[in-house]
């Protein structure tokens, strides 16, 4: 057990380097400032504990190949997986995957019931598909379709927000056209309801 803990340890910590040119004191970068100590993320930074591995594996190839491409992505995390191979990225993804995750309750419990219903049945009126239909029912996510339930009210409608703005997640994700067309009271009630899914 002493083994695996001082093996995702190194991994975490040669998850946040920045470039392998840098390898030196000044670059190297504390995952926990951001994702916190459990990996349950803050408000800019999404949690990562419970997240599906197929989904951080991917997002971390999205780092490195720059199709992940917001801001935050990349002032951040392009450095910080540039010298991040395959096999940890895939032993970081198992990590934090098994980490229970906890909700962050942190958006407007007023806003809880219309943001339910936007993602368990769209808004039909204007052409908007359930969120339902690719999260699931509980928002877990699978493979590489994330676990919205439980992340930070502010990450949530800060992502919206960015992807209606023309930024990406990965190549050939739909997200940039769902957000779109979400007006902000859908993004402010979506965003408030999923921060409360368990």
């Amino acid at each position: 057990m002493k083994r695996i803990g001082l093996k995702t340890a190194l991994l975490v910590t040669m998850a946040c380097v920045g470039p392998a040119s840098a390898w030196d004191d000044t670059s190297v970068r504390n995952c926990t400032w951001c994702h916190g100590t459990s990996a349950q993320g803050y408000m800019v930074a999404p949690r990562l504990a419970g997240q599906r591995p197929a989904y951080l594996e991917s997002q971390m190839r999205s780092f490195r190949n720059h199709t992940r491409d917001n801001p935050f992505s990349q002032q951040y995390m392009w450095g910080a997986v540039a010298a991040l191979d395959p096999l940890a990225a895939r032993d970081l993804a198992a990590y934090f995957a098994s980490i229970p995750p906890k909700p962050a309750n942190d958006g407007d419990p007023g806003l809880m019931a219309k943001g339910k219903a936007i993602y368990m049945d769209g808004i039909p009126e204007a052409n908007i598909a359930s969120c339902y239909a690719c999260h699931g029912p509980n928002a877990e996510g699978v493979r590489e379709i994330p676990r919205l339930g439980g992340l930070a009210y502010f990450y949530i409608k800060a992502r919206l927000a960015q992807w209606g703005q023309g930024y990406h997640s990965g190549a050939g994700t739909p997200m940039p056209i769902v957000a779109r067309t979400l007006g902000p009271d859908d993004i402010e009630a979506l965003a408030s309801y999923l921060s409360f899914v368990r």
